[in-house]
């Protein structure tokens, strides 16, 4: 069996994350309803976009096209709303997330020890984890765009979040890919992505 002492300490050290990461979220919906106060003076939409933001919520976006979602300030507003419950909730699912990969390096660690009674605890753990992050990644990615997003100089924790998000999605598509082709490069790959996600939860909570 996996040592319980050690996934216990990092359990509660990803749950001391996730609280602050909740008052972090609170200071950020402040400064968003301080923002929707002033709707009326503001473009409906930024100038500035994730493509996937652009497809589907863009002035010429899927939802625009099909006057599923018409471009007005009432459903603007509404958007707004929505973005704020799928990025809390991408929050959410992004330290249960990172609590999945913690139990599943472990797990795989004893594995690769030779323990190979965890082989199907391991494979289990392996797509719990997949799920997570995949839900919580495309939460994020299709979130109705915000109501500014200008470009800033120099390095924030925000952008080091982005630069660090292509980094461990990258890593966990690989990860996936090679876990029957090759196991060493799978553990490469599924270290990489742990510790570029890990990060990015850090940056972004502090």
């Amino acid at each position: 069996m996996f040592n319980l002492n050690r996934l216990t300490v990092a359990l509660s050290f990803v749950c001391a994350l996730f609280f602050v990461g909740v008052q972090a979220q609170e200071k950020e919906d402040l400064f968003d309803l301080l923002a929707d106060e002033g709707l009326n003076e503001q473009p409906l939409l930024p100038e500035r976009m994730l493509f996937t933001q652009r497809a589907f919520w863009g002035e010429n976006g899927l939802f625009r096209k099909t006057k599923l979602v018409p471009l007005t300030l009432e459903n603007r507003e509404k958007e707004l709303k929505l973005r704020r419950t799928m990025l809390t909730t991408h929050q959410v699912i992004g330290y249960l997330t990172l609590a999945g990969m913690v139990a599943q390096g472990i797990i795989g660690g004893k594995l690769y020890s030779g323990d190979g009674s965890l082989y199907q605890t391991h494979k289990t753990m392996g797509k719990l984890v997949t799920i997570s992050y995949f839900t919580g990644a495309g939460l994020s990615l299709f979130a109705p765009p915000p109501l500014t997003n200008k470009k800033q100089k120099g390095l924030s924790s925000a952008r080091a979040h982005k630069w660090l998000a292509t980094v461990h999605f990258s890593a966990m598509v690989a990860t996936n890919i090679l876990s029957d082709q090759d196991k060493q490069l799978h553990k490469v790959a599924a270290y990489t992505a742990f510790a570029s996600y890990a990060t990015a939860v850090l940056v972004f909570t502090f």
